[in-house]
């Protein structure tokens, strides 16, 4: 007799057996239903005579047999053959379409109880899916779902509107999907046990009970289960795709999507549930969950793709504003308030009418009105632990979990301060903005030499300019930075306002030219959180002054007739610092004694032709890459990076990125159409607070007058105008006022330095502060080194700490803050940006891929 370990061969059962020969069956079943499916597919390509809508064994091929999945679809209804019916064969294309939103809506009105209609819906979801792309990049078919089909008008009672008559495709697909996904057993879980005869009505169910997470108006927190989560996203995919007609319009298009307007309107009776949901599923998500290492390749998270097309879908309709709110200035709008209670009711979905008497964008409007605190608290902690999941750091390699959707979360962030600003308000009175700005200041640093994420740069500068309009901003900065997440940036010990001064650094030395229009941006938030900076560590002092140098060179200046601005822009900045921070900056102060011939260099600028165009010819045998690239200066050697830093990579070969819409640079619109110009406080408002100006001396009545022209929000477009129109630029004055002025522009069509153009702002650079400091501490400081024989940095930065020079200094300059001013051009840039992360991101399926987008270009870095 043989012996065989038990441990050695598995035990079969006959159970085990049948089992195995069912899977089989099953698998070859599928196979069969694939074919099927194929078989019809060719069939309806291949018709010369349409195809009658009453032949239902024809049409029920295309979603009664199981398809198992949204791949199979889209790997069995090729693009081309898509695109010869839509030309060859318009009206069985047409049938397909009406037949598929019929079963969606007969689907809807049954409740959707069985097994069966179920996965009837799941595939003429998928169908609509993979063909609805194809419709929007024709345009003579946009139009189609909006109208009645010839004959069909009538057919169906489903597709029928309350007055009888033939309601458009799109708004019954809308209605359909908006009542699916508070279906009870297919897309949430029942609230009480319902058998088949007691299935829950659709049309009357109150969706305000089946919100999908408990947060903000929603304390109850629904049972969760995989197959409903699987089954919104693909419901959710197909609403995001009916959206997408932007995409297929080129950019600038007057045109409105008809399908936000009736999504976002009051017609659609779940608006309030849906933005709920969307919005408590986002900011609930945690990907870590219980922080056990490797989690995610032990278990298939089903959360995550729901989570993030219900983000992609959420900013979609937030981006979408058709009549504009009246949120004022709390926040808060002129309609009724978000109700106290913890359980949404009905009574705050009171539709209001846009200006223009318009519908509103009812998801505008109820994020606008969120106010409650503890909903403050449970947006923003979802958000920052979503946006710090990339920069968590364990012991073990690739041990956590990390999602690839931040930038839309930097969108969804982006939303939240444009649409209310009490959240804005809430974010900056707690240094928990900080878990905002260090994720954000981390993707700038790593995606600066990456061409692909350009937009991921335009979008934290923005959001970083936004935030720096607020006094409370510049304050937060001063915690210390203690978070060492590795970054290949110097080792430096300082706070927050280092830390993003380095990086700013490193993106204007480092970055790629794409990033130049950027400049005027990353100087202007240093401008505008410079008058609360307690105390700038050596290493940021020493990259501020290493900007300065580099600016400042004279063929530089004289290259491009806005460059100078970037020196203004420093030197205002270290007027502030000296003015109103003068006590805790020696490092500053000593920074700009040692590199004090860079300011004397400054002052006496040749103005001559003959200077001049020695610079400029310098420049041209020099280099005739780029107007703007940054000028050599004499290196600064950076401290070590810290440590398992690594260094930002370009975009790998066939990386696909979408190209966005021009940004307005500093030679078409200027930072200027940017932001609204707007003096600070009063120092004695000011005083009081962890912000306060120590030893500042209050100016006049005289000097505070605002000297600030058209504050009043600028209107721009996205194209830029060519380098020989005039156009308007800052140019601060002595006391930091503002004034606009056209460059000099030659008639040849190639710009030329003048020496009246050189004189013009010459003689308003901000020196006197500065050039008063040195004239005072230079000889102060070497009499020291001279009678005590020091060598030792250190015992001049202890002299310079407890030196003043109160008394001494001119009367300041009042506080000039830039705060961003929205105008058309950056809205049409979100939008691009927008939709282009969601093309890039949106593989699996591809849904869009290789259709004829209009609103950017795809390309291969």
């Amino acid at each position: 007799n043989c012996f065989f370990p038990r441990t050695r061969l598995p035990i079969f059962s006959l159970q085990d057996c049948e089992l195995t020969r069912d899977k089989k069956r099953q698998k070859m079943g599928n196979s069969d239903t694939k074919l099927n499916f194929r078989k019809a597919v060719i069939q309806l390509t291949t018709k010369t005579q349409p195809v009658e809508a009453q032949d239902e064994a024809f049409w029920d091929q295309f979603w009664t047999d199981s398809v198992t999945s949204v791949q199979d679809v889209f790997a069995l209804v090729p693009a081309a053959e898509i695109r010869a019916l839509r030309e060859e064969s318009p009206s069985n294309l047409a049938t397909l379409c009406y037949k598929a939103v019929e079963k969606l809506v007969m689907a809807a009105e049954s409740s959707c109880a069985t097994a069966k209609e179920q996965q009837t819906v799941l595939n003429c979801v998928r169908l609509l899916t993979r063909i609805l792309p194809y419709i929007f990049e024709d345009a003579d078919w946009r139009g189609f779902f909006w109208s009645t089909l010839p004959g069909q008008a009538g057919d169906s009672e489903s597709l029928n509107d309350e007055d009888g008559g033939s309601m458009p495709l799109a708004q019954s697909l809308l209605n359909a999907l908006s009542d699916l996904l508070f279906c009870p057993d297919f897309t949430v879980a029942p609230n009480k046990k319902a058998g088949p005869e007691t299935h829950e009505d659709l049309q009357s169910i109150d969706s305000c009970e089946y919100i999908w997470e408990s947060g903000v108006g929603f304390a109850h927190s629904p049972a969760q289960y995989p197959h409903h989560d699987q089954n919104r996203s693909e419901i959710l995919k197909l609403l995001l795709t009916c959206f997408s007609e932007t995409m297929y319009q080129p950019p600038g298009d007057p045109l409105p999507n008809q399908w936000l307007t009736y999504f976002a309107s009051s017609e659609n009776r779940h608006a309030l549930p849906l933005f709920t949901s969307l919005l408590n599923i986002v900011c609930a998500y945690d990907p870590i969950g219980y922080g056990v290492p490797y989690n995610h390749l032990l278990f298939s998270d089903y959360r995550e793709p729901t989570v993030e097309v219900a983000l992609q879908l959420l900013i979609v309709v937030l981006d979408h504003d058709n009549g504009q709110s009246a949120i004022s200035v709390d926040g808060t709008t002129t309609g009724t308030a978000m109700d106290q209670g913890t359980e949404i009711t009905r009574e705050i979905l009171a539709p209001q009418e846009g200006s223009q008497g318009e519908p509103q964008n009812l998801f505008v409007n109820y994020l606008s009105r969120i106010h409650r605190e503890e909903d403050f608290h449970f947006i923003l902690k979802g958000i920052t632990n979503l946006l710090n999941n990339p920069l968590i750091q364990t012991y073990l390699p690739n041990s956590c979990k990390k999602i690839n959707f931040h930038q839309e979360i930097l969108v969804l962030f982006w939303k939240l301060c444009e649409f209310n600003k009490k959240f804005l308000f809430y974010v900056l009175k707690s240094s928990d903005v900080l878990d905002v700005i260090a994720p954000i200041l981390y993707h700038l640093n790593d995606s600066r030499q990456d061409q692909s994420r350009v937009g991921l740069m335009h979008i934290g500068v923005f959001i970083l300019l936004l935030l720096s309009g607020e006094r409370n901003f510049g304050v937060r900065l001063n915690k210390p930075y203690t978070v060492r997440v590795p970054m290949d940036i110097p080792v430096f010990t300082g706070t927050h306002a280092d830390f993003l001064i380095i990086v700013f650094h490193k993106i204007i030395t480092t970055g790629h030219q794409r990033l130049q229009p950027l400049f005027d941006c990353l100087l202007t938030i240093i401008v505008n959180v410079s008058p609360y900076l307690k105390s700038l560590s050596m290493v940021a002092s020493t990259k501020l002054l290493h900007l300065l140098e580099a600016f400042s060179t004279p063929w530089f200046l004289f290259s491009n007739p806005s460059n100078h601005h970037l020196v203004f822009f420093l030197l205002e900045v270290f007027n502030n610092i000296i003015q109103y921070q003068f006590d805790g900056n020696a490092n500053l102060v000593y920074t700009i004694i040692r590199k004090r011939n860079v300011f004397h260099q400054l002052a006496n600028l040749p103005t001559d032709r003959a200077s001049i165009e020695k610079a400029v010819s310098r420049k041209r045998k020099g280099s005739e890459a780029s107007q703007r690239s940054v000028p050599a200066s004499p290196t600064v050697t950076d401290p070590p990076s810290m440590e398992g830093s690594i260094p930002a990579k370009e975009a790998q070969p066939g990386t696909l990125k979408a190209t966005l819409a021009e940004m307005p640079d500093r030679r078409s619109l200027g930072i200027e159409r940017l932001t609204e110009k707007m003096e600070a406080s009063s120092l004695a408002e000011q005083a009081g607070e962890d912000g306060d100006v120590p030893g500042a001396v209050a100016p006049s009545p005289s000097d505070t007058e605002s000297s600030v022209e058209d504050s009043k929000p600028a209107v721009s477009t996205p194209v830029p105008q060519s380098p020989t129109s005039s156009t308007a630029s800052i140019q601060p004055d002595m006391r930091g006022a503002v004034k606009r002025t056209a460059s000099m522009s030659s008639r040849e069509g190639e710009w030329r330095p003048t020496s009246e153009w050189v004189q013009s702002w010459k003689q308003k650079l901000p020196l006197q502060t500065i050039m008063r400091l040195l004239q005072v501490l230079v000889p102060q400081v070497e009499k020291i080194c001279i009678d005590k024989g020091l060598t030792d940095e250190s015992e001049i930065l202890k002299f310079l700490q407890h030196g003043t020079l109160v008394g001494l200094l001119p009367v300041p300059h009042p506080i000039l803050i830039r705060k961003y001013q929205a105008n058309s051009g950056t809205t049409m840039w979100f939008r691009t940006y927008m939709w282009g992360i969601i093309y890039l991101r949106n593989v699996d399926p591809p849904i869009w891929y290789d259709t004829d987008v209009k609103l950017f270009e795809i390309q291969r870095v």
